[in-house]
């Protein structure tokens, strides 16, 4: 079977990167994060990913043009879109969704996984997330690191980035349900969705998503 071209779709918080990694790997594709592209090229310092931390820092959705630009550039010769893969974090709007239905018309996507989980529980889980600012480890204020807020695994200081306070999270969100959401009847117009509740200990939701895409690729 070719490896197969999934798509992870959920509000911020609801564990779509953790478990886009488990599923990339799984699958052994490439995990494709436009939140992780725009912060590596923020901190290059570059034109492009400046001008997408600017609207990250404020809550905001960086514009589809910017978004799509980055996702192009992984239809080069060679990239990972080539084969199967993991895309985490795009599509966000439905002008997104349907440039990718035309970017990658000669791949197309299988399988289209709406993580679910209830607005509170994402909050708490972002506005309480702390990160390493060196290893990008992840962390929580209700599991902190061992000593004084320095990584436990470079000692580097571990923050609160710009993008999860609360303030931001609640813009955020409030942005998903306008300019996301449509994009789910998008792909279940094409049967290509598959809806997972994502709460509960991380095994299992993998093992819900694992199930649900296994289901769906057997139906062709």
């Amino acid at each position: 079977m070719a490896a197969p071209r999934l798509v992870l779709l959920g509000k911020q918080g609801a564990g779509k990167g953790t478990q886009s990694v488990r599923l990339a790997e799984h699958y052994a594709v490439p995990h494709l994060s436009t939140g992780d592209m725009f912060r590596a090229q923020a901190a290059l310092g570059t034109a492009f990913g400046l001008e997408a931390r600017r609207f990250m820092d404020q809550g905001e959705l960086v514009p589809d043009d910017v978004v799509i630009g980055v996702i192009e550039e992984c239809l080069a010769p060679g990239g990972p879109l080539e084969g199967g893969f993991v895309l985490d974090g795009f599509p966000r709007t439905l002008p997104q969704a349907k440039a990718l239905d035309r970017l990658i018309k000669s791949h197309p996507v299988d399988v289209v996984v709406d993580l679910e989980v209830p607005t509170d529980i994402v909050i708490d889980r972002i506005a309480g997330r702390r990160v390493c600012t060196l290893c990008q480890r992840v962390y929580h204020v209700n599991m902190p690191p061992k000593v004084n807020w320095t990584c436990d695994d470079d000692g580097a200081p571990v923050v609160q980035r710009d993008d999860d306070t609360e303030e931001a999270v609640m813009r955020r969100l409030a942005l998903y349900e306008s300019q996301t959401k449509p994009i789910i009847d998008h792909y279940r117009a094409q049967d290509l969705l598959v809806t997972v509740d994502g709460i509960g200990d991380g095994d299992d939701v993998f093992e819900r998503i694992v199930e649900a895409v296994e289901k769906r690729l057997a139906q062709g």
